[in-house]
């Protein structure tokens, strides 16, 4: 008997992670000052975040900050941290009214106090957001979260691998399923490294301000194009 559309089991929620590369790049193009470009990427991020709940994505983890960028300039580092206070104080209200719970992964401890207690705000007020679930990276390093949770576990020798991913994500979320990089470049930069350990990788030429709604989508089909086999033999030649 062939099988209706209500038949088929919709598709299992994503969990999608982008890192949004370019910002700097995209301003300097236009010959305009690096914070321009961070600015217009979140006008990127605010379109994401709209079209992800409709193309089956559930949770959304962003770099926004690495542990690596307290390398750059210090009026740099300095503008990039006082745009995600502005972006928090914000947005919070949308982010409540459009059913989206915010999240904040990676260290406080380096951070500015203000900005420590618009975060701790933030994430209070969306606590109960079910349409979304939205992580920002900031002071965030995989390698370091993954040391961190080996000296949580260290002690207890009967740990078992759900345990140890449950320390690194902090939060028991589930694996990434898609990683978004823009701007050309093709490597992880130590963003989610033991959560994206099977994601299916997606690098594209356009710069985060440049990214659009149908960017997503067009992502989102290609990973819905591939097969994912875990290690093990596709389907068919599995039962063959």
């Amino acid at each position: 008997m062939q099988s209706t559309f209500a038949d088929k089991q919709p598709p299992a929620p994503i969990h999608a992670a982008v890192i949004m590369d370019g910002n700097g790049r995209w301003a300097e193009r236009q010959g305009r000052p690096r914070a321009e470009g961070h600015r217009a990427g979140i006008d990127a991020l605010r379109r994401t975040l709209k079209a992800a709940p409709e193309l089956g994505i559930r949770t959304l983890s962003v770099f926004a900050f690495s542990a690596a960028n307290w390398r750059r300039p210090e009026p740099e580092v300095t503008s990039l941290l006082a745009l995600l206070e502005e972006y928090l104080d914000r947005e919070t209200e949308n982010l409540v009214q459009d059913g989206i719970r915010l999240s904040i992964i990676g260290r406080r401890d380096r951070l500015p106090a203000r900005l420590v207690s618009e975060i701790a705000r933030s994430e209070a007020a969306t606590g109960f957001g079910e349409v979304l679930h939205l992580r920002v990276a900031i002071d965030y390093s995989g390698r370091d979260a993954i040391a961190q949770a080996t000296r949580a576990l260290i002690a207890n020798p009967d740990f078992t691998k759900e345990d140890f991913a449950r320390a690194v994500t902090g939060d028991g979320t589930p694996e990434v399923d898609l990683l978004i990089r823009t701007s050309g470049e093709q490597r992880l930069s130590d963003f989610l490294l033991w959560e994206s350990a099977y994601a299916e990788l997606y690098f594209t030429e356009r710069t985060w301000p440049d990214f659009t709604e149908a960017d997503l989508a067009q992502a989102v089909k290609t990973f819905h194009s591939r097969q994912r086999n875990f290690g093990g033999l596709p389907a068919a030649r599995s039962a063959a």
